[in-house]
Formats: C-alpha cells, structure tokens, sequence
C-alpha cells in the first residue's frame, strides 16, 4: 500500500539524536548461484533471485513505511535501516538530525524502509518485524513528525542483538504514546496489528536494495536514484544535497 507523503513543521518537534558511535554494519549478500532461498547463517542471507533486474521506482515507494518531505524536493532518498541493527542506531545519531533538517527546508523527500532480517538476533525471535509494524502503525496513524520521534526512540532504546530481552508490544506501544501516538495507535501496535503488512514491505523493499547493490546488501543503507550512496563519510548529506538533482 503507497503511504502518503507529509510534511514537517519547522517548529521544534523533540528531534533530539544523540552524538556518533561506531559499530559493525550488517551485511546480506544475494549471490548469482544456485543456493538455499531465505537461508540465514550468521546474519547473512543468500538469495539468487534478489539481485536480478533493476530497481523498481514504484515497489520502493509502495512498500515505504514512511514517506517524507515535498515531491519537488530536490532529492528523494530511500533510507534502508533495521530496528535491531546497531549501525543503524549510530547512523541514526550521526545523520539523522541532518536528514530532517533538509526535510523542513524542503532539500529532501524520504521514504523510509525498515527491514526485519535481524528478526533471529532478538530475544523474542521477531524483534525486528513487531519493531516495523509498529513503524507501520505510527505512520498510518500520526502525523509524520511522530514517526521521526518514534523512529529516533526506538534506536535509543534499542536492544542489545543478543541479548536475553528486548522490547515486548506493550513496550513498544508506551514508547509511541511518550512521543505523542494516540491510543488507537498504540492499541495497533500493541495487538500487533501491522506485523504481517511490516514483513511484507520488508522483503519488497529488500529485494529492490539487493537489486540495486547486485546482491550485496547491508544496513543502513542509502539509495539515491537507484543507487547506494557512500553514506561512511559524514559529509555525505550535504555533498548529495550539493549536487545536481537527476
């Protein structure tokens, strides 16, 4: 289902990521030989049919779980992330505040792809898939300045990949609500109602990523016209918004 873009207002809406940290990035690889579909070995996943074709525009728009910012932005990025992955929680620190910036001046269009393969690394075995229908919830339901809120909770209050606990349905839901979710929507995300639609998307999403990087595909990952971005260097933001729109 295609979300609606929104807008954001300018005034303060609580944005408040925290400073850098470095950590690993989690890599899935999609090789061009005959292999076991959706078999996962320590963390990465090798899939033959996922890097064939190009990118698909329109799958990656229909199957964001959010999409920021004014279609005459000067540029549209999708932003691949992962709710249980610690790069993506330090890439949240890092650029996060700087992408929503360039949202409220109009600069960027966002859509937002919360995949779910780190779904084994979580105590409960499916933290990463309730985590992105929550994402779900919240953005059907909230205007988009609470999903960034939520989106910027979660990775503060990530949990550790492997450990013996993570966040529960109701947790997740009081996390939404303290960002300002209303109470359908916390209901939602606490009867996990958009879990099966959040699986979805996220395999929509991460066959077109696997396309766009020939099968090698990490998170965070951002794409740019079809193509990944070097999002390492912490000018990246800024050298994209400097450059020519394609």
């Amino acid at each position: 289902m295609s979300k609606q873009p929104g807008s954001i207002p300018k005034a303060n809406n609580g944005y408040q990521p925290s400073s850098t940290s470095s950590t690993v990035t989690y890599v899935l690889a999609g090789l061009a030989v005959v292999v076991i579909a959706g078999l996962v070995i320590g963390g990465v996943i090798w899939n033959s049919q996922r890097n064939k074709g190009g990118v698909d525009d329109k799958v990656l728009a229909d199957n964001a779980s959010l999409i920021v910012g004014s279609a005459e932005a000067g540029h549209t990025i999708d932003v691949f992330e992962d709710f249980m992955c610690p790069a993506c929680g330090a890439f949240e620190k890092q650029s996060g505040e700087s992408i929503v910036k360039a949202v409220e001046d109009g600069k960027l269009r966002v859509r937002f792809h919360m995949l779910n393969f780190l779904d084994s690394n979580s105590s409960s075995g499916n933290y990463s898939s309730r985590s992105a229908g929550a994402a779900q919830c919240v953005a059907g339901g909230e205007k988009p300045e609470v999903f960034l809120k939520f989106h910027s909770a979660l990775f503060a209050q990530q949990p550790q990949e492997g450990g013996s606990s993570d966040l529960s349905n109701a947790d997740l839901a009081r996390i939404a609500g303290e960002q300002g979710a209303s109470a359908t929507t916390q209901k939602c995300i606490s009867d996990g109602a958009k879990i099966d639609q959040a699986k979805k998307a996220a395999d929509a999403s991460q066959t077109q990523l696997a396309k766009a990087s020939g099968g090698r595909v990490g998170t965070p990952t951002v794409l740019s016209a079809g193509a990944p971005l070097g999002i390492s260097d912490p000018n990246w933001l800024q050298n994209l918004l400097n450059a020519k729109a394609e």
